[in-house]
């Protein structure tokens, strides 16, 4: 039996038609594959690191109490000194001028003193033996008040000249620290114009600038640990004593000082300190970082519709990062599921294949 070619046409209506059939048996393009976790409500109580110095609980500006050209400066920045200790000294010529006025006043109201009480007991005895009048007899009582309480005024302003010298001396009053200095020798100064500034003896205060974000819960307690960053052996504890009722325009934060109980000596003015702290406990949201992104410039995530099998985007609004997750105060309700994996595929009403799940 002899063959027959095959047309070339047929031979390509037959391969078209087989092509056909091997399209038709292909699956279908296969559908997204994701992770999820259900929301749920915990106890959120994040630990809270801050970093911040030791400063003192007391600064003091000193000054001179009375104007005048610095003649000497006895004292630097960081020195320790004590509270008797001379700083500076002002010129003193002219109060030391008033000094030898004011003698020179006392000197003479003294002189006129023993004249009046002279005069006095000379009426007493005119007067026992009637050869005076009573007229001239007070004329002499009279001027001897008189010259004692000039002498008593001539007194209390030497005093007062001679307490304004010692203002030529400029003493803290109080043991501490130097850290400032703003006037130098040869510097005319006035009265109450701070020379140095004086971080006094005695308590301590941990500093620390805090995000107000963190202050809203307010902390668990008022009770934090504090230790030396270099040597995280040394260590203590503080108490909440101020929170500034304003925001730190330079770093956006509030300062927050921390009293603290006792002062290891390593933690000298100006040391790095961590403080630790815990959130109040307070209940929330909280979903895997991995569920974040970005949608039309806000924070969302994906929320899986479980009777479609299809996602959808989803604002939210974090109210902290706590770790490896976040804690939503909006935009996600309990017993939903939010897509953790495969987000970067995902597109508004996809339909997807649940791969697994975990926990928030």
């Amino acid at each position: 039996m002899s063959s027959r070619p095959i047309p070339h046409a047929a031979l390509f209506v037959a391969c078209a038609l087989v092509g056909t059939a091997v399209a038709d048996e292909r699956p279908p393009s296969a559908l997204a594959a994701i992770k999820t976790v259900t929301a749920a409500r915990t106890t959120v109580s994040e630990e809270v690191v801050l970093a911040g110095d030791i400063q003192a609980k007391f600064l003091s500006n000193v000054a001179f109490q009375v104007t005048g050209k610095i003649s000497e400066r006895l004292a630097e920045v960081g020195d320790h000194v004590r509270a008797d200790q001379v700083l500076a000294r002002l010129e003193p010529q002219e109060q030391q001028v008033n000094v030898d006025t004011a003698q020179a006043t006392l000197t003479s109201a003294e002189a006129l003193l023993t004249q009046a009480r002279m005069n006095f007991e000379r009426q007493q005895t005119l007067m026992r033996s009637g050869y005076t009048t009573r007229t001239t007899y007070d004329q002499a009582e009279q001027q001897l008040r008189t010259t004692q309480a000039a002498v008593d005024s001539a007194r209390a302003a030497l005093g007062s000249a001679r307490e304004q010298l010692t203002y030529t001396e400029l003493r803290t009053g109080v043991a501490g620290i130097i850290t400032a200095r703003n006037a130098e020798a040869g510097q005319v100064v006035s009265s109450g114009q701070t020379v140095f500034t004086l971080a006094q003896d005695g308590p301590r205060d941990a500093v620390f600038t805090v995000s107000t974000i963190m202050l809203e819960p307010p902390p668990d307690s008022r009770k934090l640990d504090v230790v030396l960053q270099s040597d995280q052996r040394v260590r203590t504890v503080g108490t909440v004593r101020e929170i500034s009722p304003t925001v730190d325009t330079s770093s956006g934060g509030v300062r927050v000082k921390i009293a603290l109980d006792t002062v290891p000596p390593e933690m000298t003015l100006g040391a790095v300190v961590l403080g630790r702290g815990r959130f109040r406990p307070q209940e929330a949201v909280t979903l895997p970082w991995s569920a974040l992104f970005r949608w039309q410039g806000m924070p969302a995530v994906w929320v899986l519709d479980p009777k479609t099998q299809t996602v959808a985007p989803r604002t939210v609004e974090v109210e902290r990062y706590a770790g490896s997750a976040i804690v939503l105060s909006r935009g996600v309700e309990p017993g939903e599921q939010v897509v953790t994996a495969g987000i970067q595929f995902l597109a508004p009403g996809q339909r997807v294949a649940v791969a697994g799940e975990g926990s928030p």
